[in-house]
């Protein structure tokens, strides 16, 4: 039986890709092993989103090799859809699958010894039509699961419809049928996720359905305590989504809405399809129906023209803005997109600082939302993450609480008194009741 270790680069959707793989090959014979278990083959999963991730590709097929350097290195993932002769090239690498052919990953380890490496199996985006469902799994506590795939968005700054393709979805039914194996193998939550999560519904081309549509069908499964979405653009996001979110007992108040840029000279440019009124509107919308809800945002900074003055109206936008946190990033130049050749570059030094600007305003707007919530009791579902004297879990509304650790509270969702903040960052909580919620 051959040893085979994973390492995921990137997104919750790499996760949910990385773990149905790794199924498929249990159940072909293979034996799934940690990292540094001297595996017979490697298979990384790699992201493209910025030029550090290209990087640390480079350096985890370096740390393969000196683990089992008789291994067989497979490379998957966005990255390796966009560069597979230059990926190909890397000393160590053996095989690299785009973004059809990873999913043939079984038939392809069964025919290793007849093809001369290394080798590059790759198609054209543009042929990449199927959907290809998946689901995490191992975490008893949280599953990812995938709903759609690809991007029709046009971002000027994103290469993320050239390594995906066109947006293309799963049925309901389908996802349904997930959702249960999910449930049936333990976990309490399920995070839905996509490369434009929001929109769900197109099927060989055609709209089929509405993301609402999915939700609905979702908030009548029985037996999963949550259901979180991992992330929705903010002109997909209506009010009827909002209001079902709001009245749903299973879809938890928490949205995470890319914002990317407060100045909407900077919006244009990027190509977005939004400006910050709508984006302004539609947190508006989420806290009048929800005041506890927990919205989570990423900014882009150091976009080509983004001047000191075009940084500041991001900045004042953002902190006159009820958010929660802030996922930032610094622009990386990306091959093939039309940002690269935009004028007025920003230098890199310039983007560091405007992202430990903004990520100075995330710590303290995170800490005003959690303070905000001190001295309520709410529902924690307890994680297997154990720091210390402390037990940890997350509130519905995406609020990180340490407890007294207790083994047995794992996987369980529990009654917590939030007491106070921690010099770390994250909420201490007391447990009132150490009977689980029903």
């Amino acid at each position: 039986m051959k040893k085979v270790a994973f390492y995921t680069l990137g997104c919750k959707l790499n996760f949910s890709e990385t773990s149905t793989l790794a199924r498929q090959l249990k159940d072909g014979g293979f034996s799934q092993v940690p990292f540094k278990d001297v595996p017979d083959i490697f298979v990384i999963n790699t992201c493209s989103v910025t030029e550090n991730a290209n990087r640390k590709c480079r350096k985890i097929v370096r740390d393969a090799k000196k683990v089992s350097p008789k291994s067989t290195v497979i490379i998957i993932g966005c990255y390796a859809q966009l560069k597979p002769e230059e990926i190909s090239r890397i000393d160590g690498v053996d095989l690299v699958l785009g973004a059809s052919e990873k999913f043939r990953l079984l038939e392809v380890l069964r025919s290793l010894n007849r093809i001369k490496l290394p080798k590059v199996m790759a198609c054209d985006i543009n042929s990449v039509k199927e959907y290809q469902a998946s689901y995490s799994s191992g975490d008893r506590t949280r599953s990812f699961l995938k709903v759609q795939d690809g991007c029709d968005y046009n971002c000027s700054f994103c290469t993320i419809p050239l390594a995906r393709g066109k947006s293309r979805s799963d049925t309901i039914e389908h996802v349904l049928k997930q959702a249960r194996k999910i449930r049936d193998a333990g976990s309490k939550e399920i995070v839905l996720t996509g490369v434009n999560t929001g929109d769900f519904g197109i099927i060989n081309g055609t709209r089929e359905y509405r993301f609402i549509d999915l939700l609905k069908a979702l908030s009548d499964l029985e037996g999963i305590n949550r259901i979180r979405i991992s992330s929705i653009e903010p002109n997909l996001l209506t009010e009827e989504i909002v209001n079902l979110v709001a009245n749903s007992k299973i879809i938890v108040p928490h949205f995470h809405i890319p914002l990317q840029s407060g100045s909407d000279t900077i919006l244009k440019k990027m190509k977005r399809r939004y400006l910050t009124d709508l984006y302004q509107h539609r947190i508006a919308m989420i806290k009048a129906a929800m005041p506890e809800c927990c919205i989570g945002a990423d900014v882009l900074v150091g976009f080509p023209g983004e001047t000191d003055e075009l940084f500041l109206e991001t900045y004042d936008f953002i902190k006159a803005l009820p958010l929660s946190y802030l996922h930032v990033f610094s622009y990386s130049e990306r091959p093939n997109t039309p940002a690269i050749d935009y004028s007025e570059v920003v230098p890199v030094q310039t983007r560091h600082q405007r992202s430990k600007m903004l990520r100075i305003l995330s710590d303290k707007k995170r800490r005003a939302f959690y303070q905000n919530h001190l001295h309520e009791t709410r529902r924690v579902l307890i994680e297997d993450d154990i720091s210390g004297n402390l037990i940890f879990g997350f509130t519905e509304n995406y609020i990180r609480v340490g407890v007294p650790a207790e083994v047995g509270l794992i996987n369980q969702e529990v009654e917590v008194y939030l007491d106070e903040i921690s010099s770390t960052g994250h909420v201490v909580g007391q447990l009132p009741k150490y009977q689980p919620v029903t």
